[in-house]
């Protein structure tokens, strides 16, 4: 079973990621800030990381580059989700190191397709 982590301070949109992710055979955690999705990366790194943008700690852009740095950081695919959709930071996402990129809100089809087009559904 592939593992996902969500970061995201919004319990509202864990719990909805959370479900479409299970019903996709993922096993979930969750992370209510960016230092606690650091920590859960160097207890058990997962096979993806939905990952918001604005957070209080360490913003998202400060979590995907401190991931990247970690041993074993290189492998999780990594899809912001977040409200940010103009093209700036959608590159300035990609450039940290972040593999593909959904707007909220999204729904199930979406981010299932964003999974598909990491490869991992």
């Amino acid at each position: 079973m592939k593992s996902c982590l969500i970061v995201d301070d919004s319990r509202v949109i864990r719990r909805v990621s959370r479900h479409i992710l299970e019903s996709l055979d993922f096993a979930v955690e969750e992370a209510e800030d960016g230092q606690l999705g650091i920590d859960h990366c160097k207890a058990a790194m997962p096979d993806v990381v939905l990952l918001d943008w604005n957070m209080p700690v360490m913003t998202g852009i400060e979590f995907v580059a401190k991931l990247r740095t970690l041993p074993g950081g290189d492998v999780p695919k990594v899809i912001f989700c977040t409200t940010e959709n103009d093209m700036a930071h959608i590159r300035e996402a990609i450039s940290a190191g972040a593999d593909e990129y959904v707007m909220k809100p999204f729904d199930h089809e979406t981010l299932q397709i964003k999974l598909q087009l990491v490869g991992m559904v």
